[in-house]
């Protein structure tokens, strides 16, 4: 007991879940630059690094939290809830810049309109999962606790919109592409964009397991 006295009660883990979703905002719009501005060299290396850096402080978030897990007495929430919720939120901010590392090393010379709508997807899905994890410190309130669970849904939708678009993009893919590598690097591509509306969708899962238990 002596020992659990000398720890903090609760740490600000509600304002590092916020920290974290700014930065996978960030990593996803200057994503979305990128594609945007892909045939100027210059910008590509500008939100190339910009991608870079916003993941690296999203890490940087991540090691916070989870040593400040170990570091609390009494967790504002479930621990486990926490942990899942944090390295589930670093998961996407890890597929955006996956997203923008392989389009540099499989060499993509431009950019599709698929990989553009799928793009566009992704951001839509970070900035509601920022706006459900903004939510969760107040979930007390029964009108917040609904308006996170609008919010999850709202990314399941997006989520749902992304495998469609993934799927008339493969079926074009393969009918209309004749060069085999530009198959396997779009293919790569347009997997990995929607696997962060995928991630997004589990971390939507975990907000509203947190908001049925907690509310």
């Amino acid at each position: 007991m002596l020992f659990g006295k000398l720890l903090p009660r609760e740490g600000n883990f509600f304002e590092m879940f916020n920290q974290h979703a700014d930065r996978i905002v960030e990593a996803a719009r200057a994503f979305s630059q990128l594609v945007a501005n892909y045939s100027d060299l210059h910008l590509r290396d500008k939100y190339n690094e910009d991608v870079d850096n916003a993941e690296r402080a999203a890490d940087r978030v991540t090691q916070d939290v989870n040593r400040l897990i170990h570091k609390t007495f009494i967790t504002p929430i479930d621990r486990e809830q926490i942990h899942t919720l944090i390295n589930t939120m670093d998961d996407v901010a890890d597929l955006i810049q996956d997203s923008a590392e392989t389009m540099a090393l499989y060499d993509v010379h431009h950019m599709t309109e698929e990989i553009t709508r799928l793009t566009d997807l992704s951001v839509k899905c970070c900035e509601r999962l920022r706006d459900a994890v903004k939510l969760l410190g107040t979930i007390a309130d029964p009108a917040v606790a609904e308006a996170a669970l609008k919010t999850c849904e709202e990314i399941d939708r997006l989520e749902s919109d992304a495998d469609r678009v993934m799927r008339s993009a493969m079926s074009k893919l393969f009918r209309e592409e004749p060069d085999v590598r530009e198959v396997i690097k779009l293919k790569a591509i347009y997997e990995l964009l929607e696997t962060i509306t995928d991630k997004c969708e589990d971390v939507a899962n975990c907000i509203e397991g947190i908001v049925l238990e907690n509310s």
